[in-house]
């Protein structure tokens, strides 16, 4: 059984008109909710998803595999608005996405970035929220323990191509922002509620791409098709989806979702710009099986594991609670510095109960944390110790 927070509680979602998150089973390490996916992800597989609401759906811990790859199939859904309705991304190549804050400023399609150059990125996708089930405290929005991530193949032209094409940069360029073209509902302030983050220039124009291509197809309308803002190593909303405006800015946008939102604050605090945002993952990994229970004698203990902003350096498996460890192999080959990296320890377990976990180290010798501080939204739970679960060997 997983060791989890002691309340699971029904969350009401801003903006998502009729929804709620439905309770969690007594194993929520492979809990299925009974709501069916929504429509713009219908085609997932409901036997390996949670459906939380309309706009949030979760990946069972059980359903990542070896490979390294998530499947579209089994891919977390978070989305703040609605996606675009077919009509409007049917023709992909001509949708537009407009270029600020360089040289020579201008719309430009996707066809003709095609024509700029492409290249192949592994990154992992994490939302904000993922772990927000592990906290002791009340916190509002889907309550994710591990499955809103994933690690994906993104294709796409480098944002320093376009920037190279458009003339370079103009002067003063602090961050990269980028606009998402959902439809915003009527009769609400527009920066109340539009999709727009703004991250590091420096990072964005090294990493990031304009990304077309998702696993080696089109990116689905439901994450992000036909164009997403891919940046490496940050956290899933900066990596907006439907992009129609990359501006390269001297200030943070001032929209509601950069400037109070996605900030890490104490309990009970109102977000603030001057409060840290959620740009940079930590290091973190989790066992993905067995869950629950195993058979008596040499038993593959799986997971995944990343560092985050940094790469990935080594995984320890632990079978009792984190008393002690040993090092786990890690499998497949190794996509680069935003990749996470399946792994398996082979243990020799009696019958009993064992308390199974893991920690991750990055390649700056940051380890994974034991418990992860609240903070008001429930941001990014990565302690090893919750993370934990408890398998019976018969």
């Amino acid at each position: 059984m997983l060791t989890i927070p002691r309340r699971h509680f029904l969350v009401a979602v801003a903006g998502t008109a009729g929804a709620s998150a439905l309770s969690r089973s007594a194993n929520p390490a492979w809990a299925q909710d009974e709501g069916p996916l929504p429509e713009v992800v219908d085609w997932k597989d409901p036997d390996s998803t949670i459906v939380h609401t309309e706009f949030t759906v979760e990946t069972e811990r059980g359903a990542i595999g070896t490979s390294g790859i998530t499947s579209k199939d089994v891919l977390y859904l978070r989305n703040n608005l609605p996606s675009p309705d077919e009509d409007r991304v049917a023709d992909r190549d001509s949708w537009e996405v407009s270029i600020e804050g360089v040289r020579e400023p201008r719309s430009i399609t996707v066809g003709e970035l095609k024509d700029l150059g492409v290249e192949t990125v592994a990154t992992v996708l994490q939302c904000s929220g993922n772990g927000r089930g592990f906290f002791d405290h009340d916190t509002s929005g889907s309550q994710w323990l591990t499955g809103a991530a994933g690690n994906l193949l993104w294709s796409g032209v480098p944002v320093r191509n376009v920037v190279d094409a458009l003339g370079g940069l103009e002067d003063g360029r602090n961050f990269m922002t980028s606009t998402g073209g959902e439809t915003l509902p009527e009769g609400i302030d527009a920066k109340q509620v539009v999709v727009e983050r703004s991250v590091p220039v420096d990072h964005a124009v090294e990493h990031a791409i304009l990304a077309w291509e998702m696993n080696g197809e089109p990116v689905p309308r439901a994450h992000g098709g036909p164009l997403r803002v891919i940046v490496p190593g940050y956290y899933g909303i900066n990596n907006v989806k439907y992009v129609k405006r990359v501006s390269f800015t001297e200030e943070e946008s001032d929209a509601a979702i950069m400037r109070t939102g996605y900030r890490v604050r104490p309990v009970g605090v109102d977000g603030a710009p001057d409060q840290p945002s959620m740009w940079e993952m930590k290091v973190k990994s989790w066992v993905t099986r067995p869950l629950a229970e195993a058979g008596t004698g040499r038993v593959q203990i799986h997971g995944v594991a990343f560092g985050g902003f940094n790469a990935l350096d080594s995984v320890e498996v632990s079978t009792d609670g984190g008393d002690n460890w040993q090092q786990a192999r890690l499998l497949g080959p190794d996509l680069g510095r935003f990749s996470w990296r399946p792994f398996v320890l082979s243990a020799e377990l009696e019958p009993g109960t064992y308390t199974v976990t893991s920690r991750a180290t990055d390649a700056e010798g940051t380890v994974q944390e034991e418990v992860t501080a609240p903070n008001h939204r429930g941001y990014d739970y990565s302690g090893w110790r919750a993370l934990a679960v408890d398998v019976t060997v018969v």
